[in-house]
């Protein structure tokens, strides 16, 4: 597996060294129940192994997105989910107004449909906001992301693969 991690193209902003899981411990004994000639060797090497394969804890910083990307996927977020979910709500204030005041007879499926469709594009640009800003703190990135997003998606589903062969 460290050969696979090597391969990977790490995230801007994710720490330098892996978390290591905490080893499950099968059976505790306890001085009283166990023979003390037994006890204390298998105690010594359980503590000894215990310090060996302690889980490397990471401060909240060194796990968190950096403020310049944060702010980066926020207003990409705010761009491309904010203007199709508006004119979602638009539209239907205008399709109420052309009803009422113009007799202006609109279907009641269009209407329905068409807001479907921007508040649908609505939610896709939350997750295109996120993946078509650029992860990398120095690089602005383009106006679209398009790039961005290629690069971020192979990303995502590089880590997605490791974890489903991990877990395999």
């Amino acid at each position: 597996m460290p050969g696979e991690e090597s391969e990977r193209s790490r995230l801007p902003f994710e720490p330098n060294k892996k978390r290591q899981k905490p080893a499950k411990t099968t059976a505790k004994t306890t001085p009283k129940t166990a023979p003390k000639t037994n006890s204390q060797p298998i105690v010594k090497s359980q503590e000894s192994s215990k310090q060996l394969q302690k889980p490397q804890t990471f401060t909240k910083e060194e796990m968190a997105i950096p403020e310049v990307v944060s702010q980066r996927m926020i207003r990409r977020v705010a761009a491309f989910c904010g203007i199709p979910t508006a004119l979602g709500i638009i539209t239907l204030v205008a399709s109420y107004l052309l009803i009422t005041f113009a007799d202006i007879q609109l279907p009641p499926i269009a209407v329905l449909l068409v807001n479907m469709g921007l508040f649908g594009l609505g939610v896709l640009g939350i997750t295109y906001g996120v993946l078509s800003a650029s992860w990398d703190e120095e690089r602005p990135g383009t106006l679209l992301g398009l790039g961005e997003l290629g690069i971020n998606w192979g990303r995502m589903t590089e880590v997605w693969r490791e974890t489903r062969n991990k877990n395999v």
